[in-house]
């Protein structure tokens, strides 16, 4: 017998190929209409007839085979839970977007089910390997299931490797962003999902601390230990020309590994063997690292200080200079960020020793700037109101908005030691020490409303960025719900009580740019003259508001004109106000 033909069931088709194996017998196989995944495997024709002439016709060529515990794999291995690693593309043919949202749902409501489990994985050098997963899938080469699809180019029929897929996901969300990216949008991202690893080697013998699920093709087996092996070039298969087309080529021949993302330790493996948690679960040593790094940041030193006298001594004299250069040096020189940062990681873990450091640091570099600023106002000769000083006396829900943005950002990168260059920018975009040196230049003045205005536009900062900072510390897994649910909602109601007068002033901008966008370079005609409106602005004041305007005319305007200008305006803003005009005639 030089070659064989072959139909049936997997357990069938697993028996016929080691026979041919054994023997070196080529050997073509029949698929039945229902085996459409094996179809798609081997790039066979959808027409039987198309399918036997195929199976009818030896190769030479021959492909590796996959073994799990010396038993022969058609198609896949599955450990554990792994979906949708191990589920076939298949699946999503001829859906539509709403048949894919269903599906995503549907794999989404298992991740409750989804349980870590400590593995321990010995390759064929002997390195060993202790990971914790929910589920690996094992391929030997290109087999239309998302985990060949993922790890496409490290598959080959012919390399004598297999891929071991590890699902490994830390929190909800990531696992929610990767079956959505996988199901829904239905693309092939170029960088491995956080939630995913893989090995690559010749063999692989896995170990787990309690008996798993393993289904080998359709054929379910309880095993702690399985051995994984390639036989490389083992069968001489009868398989459609685009099969070879689909295989990856280039491959060295050596192993690869990509699993340091992965949890492994054993304080991370316990902690997601109850549950994957909504949010990650920062590990032993980060939680290390960042909370020496916040307490250090949060006492009290002669440095700090020294900083931040210096710096509010350039935005002060920025600020009376009109120079924003000046002042973005000063920004980029203050470390109020540092204690604030300190700050909302003790609010949101309920420290009272850093919540108590990081305060007085607060208090005393705001009491520092204030009286540094306000000691050079006295001193300097001039009482005017620069454009960088009424840039930050009119703080709107947008500064919020701003300073929320900036505490993600500072938390972020508080948490990551390769950008923390990037404070930088964060330092630049809250601008935390000219508002407080424009309140101490209010005080210089002894005028009560520049420094409260001021003052407001650093408390929104303030709160915003200790807000976002503690939201931002609890979804990078640094507290857990139950401990930061109170720290969290303390600040949210701060962030909704400063949000008041501030969605007012909000408002009042609006009204402002209505008023603008209705009365700048409109033109009126008044009898002989036409009269057009410029450079208008709305004040606010105590108990009636005032519109202040150029008006360029073609010619002096009497009484009368004057009347019926004053009337138009009124029934342009449609509100009571008063108007202060300046006239420039054409001439």
């Amino acid at each position: 017998v030089s070659h064989l033909l072959v139909t049936g069931n997997t357990k069938t088709l697993r028996t016929i190929l080691a026979l041919a194996q054994t023997h070196e017998i080529s050997l073509g196989i029949i698929p039945n209409t229902k085996q459409k995944e094996l179809i798609r495997t081997l790039s066979l024709p959808s027409k039987v007839k198309e399918r036997i002439a195929v199976a009818l016709k030896p190769q030479e060529k021959k492909i590796d085979l996959l073994y799990c515990n010396e038993t022969i794999v058609l198609q896949e291995v599955v450990i554990g839970d792994a979906p949708p690693l191990d589920t076939f593309e298949a699946v999503l043919e001829g859906k539509g977007l709403f048949d894919r949202l269903k599906l995503f749902w549907k794999t989404l409501r298992k991740v409750k089910s989804l349980k870590h489990r400590k593995i321990k994985i010995l390759d064929a050098k002997e390195n060993v390997m202790d990971i914790s997963a929910v589920g690996l899938v094992a391929v030997s080469y290109k087999n239309e299931t998302f985990a060949s699809k993922l790890l496409s180019s490290k598959l080959s029929a012919t390399d004598g490797k297999l891929v071991l897929a590890i699902l490994s996901p830390t929190s909800m969300l990531q696992y929610m962003t990767y079956v959505f990216q996988s199901i829904v949008s239905h693309k092939t991202s170029k960088n491995l999902p956080k939630s995913i690893g893989y090995i690559s080697s010749a063999s692989l013998q896995i170990e787990t601390d309690m008996p798993l699920r393993v289904l080998v093709d359709d054929e379910e087996i309880e095993s702690k230990t399985l051995v994984l092996a390639v036989k490389r070039e083992a069968l001489a298969l009868s398989v459609g020309e685009a099969f070879w087309e689909k295989q990856s080529v280039g491959q060295n021949g050596k192993d690869s590994v990509k699993i340091d993302h992965l949890p492994s330790d054993k304080e991370s493996s316990e902690y997601l063997a109850k549950a994957i948690p909504l949010f990650s679960h920062a590990s032993k040593e980060q939680y290390a690292t960042l909370f020496s790094n916040l307490r250090e940041e949060g006492r009290l030193n002669s440095v700090y200080i020294t900083l931040l006298i210096l710096s509010t001594m350039i935005a002060t004299f920025g600020l009376f200079i009109d120079s924003s250069s000046v002042i973005i040096g000063a920004m980029l020189l203050a470390p109020l960020m540092q204690p604030i940062v300190s700050f909302s990681m003790g609010a949101l873990r309920q420290d009272s020793t850093l919540e108590i450091n990081s305060a007085k640091s607060i208090f005393w570099g705001v009491f520092s700037v204030l009286l540094t600023s306000a000691l050079i106002a006295l001193f300097i000769p001039i009482e005017h109101l620069t454009s960088e000083m009424k840039g930050r006396l009119s703080p709107t829900i947008l500064d919020l908005f701003v300073a929320i943005v900036s505490g993600v950002a500072a938390a972020y990168v508080k948490n990551n030691e390769k950008i923390m260059s990037s404070l930088a920018g964060v330092a630049i975009a809250v601008a935390l020490v000219p508002p407080i040196a424009v309140a101490g230049i209010g005080l210089g003045w002894g005028d009560l409303h520049m420094f409260m205005m001021a003052f407001l536009l650093f408390i929104t900062n303030l709160v915003g960025i200790v807000f976002a900072a503690s939201l931002t510390f609890v979804f990078l897994g640094f507290s857990p719900l139950k401990v930061a649910k109170r720290g969290v909602a303390i600040w949210l109601v701060m962030v909704t009580l400063i949000s008041i007068p501030l969605y007012g002033a909000f408002k009042q901008m609006e009204t402002e740019a209505k008023v603008q966008s209705r009365l700048s370079n409109v033109t009126f005609q008044l009898a002989e003259h036409d009269v057009t409106l410029v450079n208008v602005q709305l004040i606010h004041g105590l108990k009636k508001d005032e519109i202040h305007c150029d008006v360029e005319a073609t010619g002096k305007l009497n009484k009368d004109e004057m009347l019926r200008l004053k009337e138009a305006i009124l029934g342009t803003v449609k509100k009571d106000t008063d108007i202060l005009v300046t006239f420039k005639y054409k001439l």
